[in-house]
């Protein structure tokens, strides 16, 4: 597993680096040699954050942990992404590592097998996929008090792109990246 390390507002020593990187290989088992960890490291009102953000097998995974203790907020976040890998272990399956879900004898001891949730789509929504600018989008999404908003993107050839509202109060735009 290739690890990236990032710090914002904080300078923190070397030995958080290395318990990081150990405790976030304990998830390599469950990825191939090419997966790569980005570590990200900041402070805000005395709670340490970290964001851990792992990509194999062509999955996405991402964490969020805030506490009062680094070490417990790497604890938390390699925690988390251990719990959404399990809790979808069925559909995971085809994509992680072959030997991914097989037992050691540590793990037998006290594992407690999570029930899976059913993906359940409730509502299907059509909607004709109309050209504008990404301003127009936003303005859009806000009339509708959504979060997201998809259209056909005037500015970037009518890729299909997707606005939607930051946590920190902006915007962002995805779009199709080929």
């Amino acid at each position: 597993m290739k690890f990236q390390f990032s710090e914002k507002k904080v300078k923190l020593p070397g030995n958080v680096h290395a318990y990081a990187e150990k405790k976030v290989m304990k998830l390599a088992r469950y990825f191939e040699e090419d997966a790569q960890a980005l570590v990200v490291f900041s402070v805000e009102k005395n709670r340490n954050n970290v964001e851990l953000t792992v990509r194999g097998a062509g999955t996405w995974f991402r964490a969020h942990e805030s506490t009062s203790d680094m070490f417990a907020s790497i604890d938390a976040a390699v925690g988390t992404i251990e719990g959404q890998i399990r809790k979808n272990k069925t559909r995971l399956a085809r994509r992680l590592r072959q030997d991914a879900f097989t037992r050691t004898v540590e793990e037998t001891s006290f594992a407690v097998e999570e029930p899976e949730e059913e993906l359940n789509i409730v509502r299907v929504k059509q909607f004709r996929f109309a050209p504008m600018t990404r301003e127009e989008a936003v303005l859009q999404m806000n009339l509708l008090e959504h979060n997201f908003f998809a259209f056909r993107d005037a500015d970037n050839a009518d890729a299909f792109s997707v606005v939607y509202r930051r946590n920190d109060g902006g915007y962002g735009v995805i779009q199709d990246g080929e």
